[in-house]
Order: structure tokens, then sequence, then C-alpha cells
């Protein structure tokens, strides 16, 4: 097993392995006794790291506002029909794309995101704040799918995502809140567990599924 990366400048730590994430749990359950009462009940966080490029940042194009098992048969059949690079987005017609379930709108999106040209290697060099800002200008790419893309197709240890609702609800939960924190005042929040603040949200997603399976919450 390769030892965890070092900080790199304007990037930050880089998350590889399993020992990267349990590095930061330790990290955070040491700063927070409530953060280390979530850990003993999720147990260790997984690694959670995808490929990057173009296909992950269409599939989460894809997932957006349709159910877990809806976007994976849509994906399933884009892959199938090998529509999930640039050139075959923009190749396609309308109809091929319809016939693998995107709607008119997603249409848009992935012939937006299909002529962006993003270079994928820069930004792996790129500060997460410029991965972000780059990613958005992309019609259909919100600040959540940059971020969990910067989290997870990057590997980077810095990142949160405080407008996603788990972690919303898991954070009013676990800090005993009076009602779900907003993006802005989760944000804030948040920056008490830099450097670590992606382990963080691999926490409170496992806490909120801890949650879940008690107390039987809607998914």
């Amino acid at each position: 097993m390769s030892a965890p990366s070092q900080p790199a400048p304007g990037i930050g730590r880089i998350i590889e392995t399993p020992a990267c994430v349990a590095e930061g749990a330790a990290w955070l359950a040491a700063r927070d006794a409530r953060l280390a009462a979530a850990l003993r009940k999720t147990g260790p966080l997984p690694l959670r790291r995808r490929p990057d490029g173009f296909a992950p940042l269409l599939s989460a194009i894809v997932s957006q506002q349709v159910s877990t098992a809806s976007a994976g048969a849509i994906w399933t059949r884009m892959k199938t029909a090998r529509l999930t690079g640039p050139r075959k987005i923009m190749w396609a017609s309308d109809d091929d794309l319809r016939a693998v379930g995107l709607s008119r709108q997603k249409i848009r999106y992935a012939r937006e995101l299909a002529a962006a040209r993003i270079d994928f290697d820069a930004l792996r060099a790129m500060p997460t704040e410029a991965v972000v800002a780059r990613l958005t200008e992309v019609p259909g790419i919100g600040v959540w799918t940059a971020e969990i893309y910067a989290m997870f197709s990057l590997g980077r240890a810095d990142v949160f995502a405080p407008g996603d609702l788990a972690l919303q609800e898991a954070a009013r939960a676990l800090f005993d809140l009076p009602e779900r924190p907003r993006e802005r005042a989760l944000r804030a929040m948040a920056e008490d567990w830099a450097p670590w603040r992606s382990v963080a949200a691999r926490l409170l997603w496992a806490y909120y599924r801890v949650l879940t399976d008690r107390e039987g919450i809607a998914r």
C-alpha cells in the first residue's frame, strides 16, 4: 500500500487509499467528540474514489432529479449504446439520446458538456476553487456536482458539499440543531473540519445511513 500523498500547493491532500480516509477520520474524532461518537456508530468509512473525466460528469448529469435505480438503468443503456464519450454525444441525434432515456433538458446538458472541451488532465493540478469554477461554467453542472467531482473523482481531501440534503440532515441530528442547516450555515460549520472536510462528508453520509435505518426516514 502506498503512503498517503503530501499536501500539494493550492490542492491539499489527495485521498488515494483507505488509510488516507482512516487518518482523516481519526483526526476528526480527536477534534470533536460528536464526530467520534458518529464514527463509533458507522464503523470504518469507505474510500469512494471514482475515475475522473468526461463520463463521470455525464453520469452525474444523468442522475439529476431521478431515482438511483432510474439513473442506473439509463446509464446502462447509454454504455450499451456507446454514448458516454463527447464525440459520440455530439454525433448522436436527439432521437438516439431520447431512446436511451434522456429528457430534452438532459440532452442539452449532455451536448453542452461535450462542447465544453474541458481539459480533465489540467483539472487534476488546479486548486479546488478553480475546478469548481471551471465545471460550473457548463450548463447542467452546479456547485454540488462540481464539489462531488472534486471529492471523489479528483480525491481532494478538503472539499465539502453543503448543499447535499443528506449532509444537512445528518448534521442536524448529530449536532442537535433545531432545524436542518442551510447550505451557507453548513459550509461555515465545515470550516472546523479542514483539512479533512471530504472525510467529514463521508462520515456524515455514513451517519445519515445509520439514522435512516434506525428512524425509517424516507430516502
